[in-house]
């Protein structure tokens, strides 16, 4: 493993104790307690034990710390300057058919003197394939031991491209998605949809896809994606011009020589 400062050690320690938690839950997943919230969106027990378990490891760790988490909402903290944002399963419609493709993510935020907020560590553990991607600010990207790199490909016919799909999308997001993938599929090599937004960024990251692009997002989502592509070498932009991507409609994601290629083909509602 690289050097990792005490608190992203500390993250990683409160990923992998959950882990162990959905790992039990995902082999039994036919017996969990499901409540729906909404078409396609699902929250299990699974979740809500593990951001349990992430949030007393990481509250009496760093009690001044403030909390943003996907089903418990926000606890704010006393010292104000930082907040953990946390996702315990990304994936979760994934984890709940029974597909190995979701993750636990975990990023810290830091409030600047100017108000601005910033990604300073993140991580997106992965249990079933034991990959622990992260990064802090200005330290660079891993994989375990090894420094991720994005692509190097400049050619749109030989590149894949990872996004979303239309579920719970209005008509114009659903019309702006179509639109899309339509060009998408028409000039490059595929397109994925892989059901966990932190693991295709963490892919692009790793240079295992050359983009992703995504509508929608929640800030527990892609917070430590974006800050994992950026230390990787890549470009992480609003496609609506929000300064801070974490809280953008629209974020794109890729390496810098394909960027403009791709933004070039989405269409933005």
């Amino acid at each position: 493993m690289a050097f990792t400062s005490p608190v992203l050690t500390m993250m990683m320690r409160a990923a992998e104790k959950a882990s162990r938690s959905l790992i039990r839950d995902f082999n039994e997943v036919e017996h969990l307690q499901v409540s729906r919230k909404g078409p396609g969106d699902f929250v299990s027990a699974a979740d809500k034990r593990a951001e349990e378990i992430i949030y007393n490891e990481l509250s009496k760790a760093r009690p001044d710390f403030g909390f943003l988490m996907e089903e418990s909402g926000e606890v704010t903290g006393r010292g104000g300057e930082f907040r953990f944002i946390i996702d315990p399963l990304d994936g979760t419609t994934n984890f709940l058919h029974g597909i190995p493709q979701w993750c636990i993510t975990i990023a810290l935020e830091k409030k600047n003197a100017d108000g601005s907020l910033e990604i300073v560590s993140g991580l997106v553990f992965d249990p079933i394939k034991n990959e622990m991607f992260f990064a802090e600010k200005g330290t660079g990207a891993f994989l375990q031991r090894k420094r991720l790199r994005v692509s190097a490909r400049d050619d749109l016919s030989l590149s894949v491209i990872g996004g979303g799909d239309c579920v719970r999308r209005d008509a114009v997001l659903k019309n702006a998605l179509t639109e899309s993938l339509s060009k998408i599929i028409n000039v490059t090599a595929g397109y994925r949809r892989l059901g966990s937004a932190a693991l295709d960024l963490s892919y692009v990251a790793a240079g295992r896809l050359d983009a992703f692009w995504e509508m929608r997002l929640s800030p527990w989502d892609c917070a430590a994606g974006t800050l994992i592509v950026r230390e990787s070498g890549g470009k992480v932009e609003s496609l609506k011009g929000d300064a801070n991507p974490v809280y953008a409609d629209v974020l794109l994601a890729s390496n810098i020589a394909l960027h403009e290629q791709v933004k070039s083909l989405l269409t933005v509602a």
